[in-house]
């Protein structure tokens, strides 16, 4: 990452230090921005009326339902077509899926997987598939802009940022557009706990963690909260600690987290069998295989 990052600009304030994705994790969003958002504009982007059904499903187990929860929104459309490919029933309809080879080569590229990216590519190469995708996520955008308002983050997150800001540093790691994180943070007025809003301009969540925390807090004081084995992988690929919101038992898991959890992480008992024993029960809520094929 270049320099001028706010994020490795960012000075230690704290003992501890705090990331937080934000979508299905903080926020009742996930749910809403795939099923009302992501999906109808694959659906109208790529022609797949006539599937239309079978591309919910591949959608949504990709991005709600399966440990793929919660990646990229490119590396998770082309999941999606490939799992339409597989289908008898997409086959048997005629329907002429897109072929996006342009579009993995360019995630598989090592570039920052967004839209500013993806439009600098466009501009440079002219390619076609690339501004195909490049217009989808744009209306994805609009459409986020246009639905999402009004979800009040889970019970217990704003009770735990409090809690959580008298001692640690708190940054928001997440894949989505800063846009969209600042708006949603500001509009329930819980950006002031937190230090910087990250979006996926700065990159992966994994690079997030690793130009805010990395080598300015011992590894024992930094916790990745998330509801996503992304999170998770992005906390490991740093050696920090992983708190798990579970899909489906959010308020729970930031009662937990407020009751005992945190407390736990700055007492040091949190690592170990307490951890372990929580992502135990977080994978098996994210399976790898669809319902369809089993």
């Amino acid at each position: 990452m270049s320099g001028g990052n706010p994020l490795k600009e960012l000075k230690p304030n704290k003992e501890f230090f705090v990331g937080i994705d934000s979508d299905g994790c903080a926020f009742p969003t996930m749910e809403l921005k795939h099923k009302e958002c992501f999906i109808p504009n694959i659906v109208k982007s790529f022609g797949l009326q006539s599937v239309s059904k079978y591309a919910r499903e591949a959608a949504e187990f990709v991005n709600l339902y399966s440990k793929w929860r919660g990646i990229n929104r490119f590396p998770a459309l082309l999941m999606v077509i490939d799992l339409l490919a597989e289908r008898p029933e997409v086959r048997r309809s005629g329907v002429k899926l897109p072929d996006l080879g342009e579009l993995k080569k360019w995630a598989d590229s090592g570039a920052a997987l967004g839209n500013p990216a993806l439009e600098a590519e466009v501009k440079k190469n002219g390619n076609r598939v690339l501004a195909r995708v490049l217009e989808w996520s744009k209306a994805v955008n609009q459409s986020i802009d246009w639905m999402v308002e009004g979800c009040q983050p889970f019970a217990f997150v704003r009770e735990s940022l409090g809690k959580m800001a008298a001692r640690a540093d708190i940054v928001v790691v997440s894949a989505t557009p800063l846009e969209a994180l600042r708006k949603e943070w500001a509009e329930h007025g819980i950006d002031s706990f937190t230090r910087i809003i990250a979006g996926q301009e700065l990159g992966s969540k994994k690079e997030h963690l690793a130009l805010a925390a990395g080598g300015k807090y011992p590894p024992e004081k930094i916790l990745m909260i998330g509801d996503a084995p992304g999170d998770m992988k992005a906390a490991r690929g740093n050696s920090a600690l992983f708190f798990p919101v579970n899909p489906g038992e959010e308020e729970k898991s930031w009662e937990l987290l407020y009751s005992e959890a945190f407390g736990r992480f700055m007492a040091g008992s949190y690592s170990g069998n307490y951890e372990a024993g929580l992502i135990a029960k977080f994978e098996k809520l994210l399976p790898d295989k669809p319902p369809w094929k089993k």
